[in-house]
């Protein structure tokens, strides 16, 4: 019985450990890249009176960027904002998003997500290039996207495809765990707007990444913990910039303000990926 019992646990062993390499194998690889252009940069810009409901930064000039992003999971795809439209004036990208994906051999159909962290015109500017995807969208911007009478500031327009039923939307009422594997996560940070969004993307070398959406549009902005006087709930900006905070802290994060030149540029050059 003795040796029947040894036999039994040697077979056991010698499975996990053929096991091994082909768990090894299924970790999907996660790749996160920042597109070139996702709109056309202006001269640096006073920040004293739009960002600060409390006027809190004197003469300071930011230079404000356009970014958006692509994360790859394995053979699957997430799109994080679209940027501004090529028919947006002065602030129009150069290059659109399908011609970006077409350096990296991929088309709009491979792209099985479109996560949109809030429904401001820079950010979603090119949303309708990707109608098979489906929507990722804080619950409270779907609802003023999908309003009959979309207020000022709501860029709807490139929702239609999903406000008529034409394509699948998920109205996050929550955080949402986007491949169900805790890798990259959508987060609930209202304030800006009503469901706004940011991002987390768990990397192997890089580590954990915290992308802001318009959390936070610049540095100083951050530390300061600073409101901008067009947010919709002072209260919701604050107690969201205080969790975003809390979590970079926790999980050792690398914070990117995607509006800020300094933030995005702690990610590799186009066509590079952060892994």
């Amino acid at each position: 019985m003795y040796r029947n019992l040894c036999l039994l646990l040697t077979g056991l062993c010698a499975n996990v450990f053929m096991c091994l390499p082909a768990l090894a194998q299924t970790k999907p690889e996660i790749s996160l890249t920042r597109f070139a252009d996702c709109g056309t940069p202006q001269a640096p810009t006073e920040v004293n009176q739009r960002f600060s409901d409390i006027y809190a930064y004197g003469g300071l000039k930011i230079q404000f960027t356009f970014s958006c992003y692509l994360i790859k999971h394995g053979d699957r795809y997430l799109l994080w904002d679209t940027g501004h439209s090529l028919r947006a004036p002065l602030v129009a990208p150069k290059t659109s998003l399908v011609d970006q994906l077409a350096q990296l051999g991929l088309k709009p159909e491979q792209i099985q997500f479109v996560g949109i962290s809030h429904y401001h015109a820079d950010h979603t500017g090119q949303v309708d290039s990707f109608p098979q995807a489906t929507l990722l969208i804080g619950k409270g911007d779907w609802d003023a996207v999908a309003s009959p009478k979309p207020a000022p500031g709501v860029n709807a327009a490139p929702f239609a495809h999903w406000v008529s039923g034409g394509g699948k939307v998920e109205p996050l009422p929550a955080d949402k765990d986007v491949f169900g594997d805790g890798s990259v996560m959508i987060l609930g940070t209202p304030g800006h707007t009503p469901g706004h969004r940011s991002l987390m993307v768990r990397l192997n070398d890089m580590g954990n990444v915290l992308i802001s959406g318009d959390l936070i549009h610049f540095r100083e902005n951050y530390e300061t913990s600073g409101v901008p006087w067009f947010n919709v709930s002072r209260s919701d900006t604050l107690a969201s910039i205080d969790r975003f905070k809390k979590m970079a802290a926790h999980h050792k994060a690398t914070v990117i303000i995607q509006h800020d030149a300094r933030d995005v540029s702690k990610l590799p050059a186009f066509p590079a990926s952060a892994k």
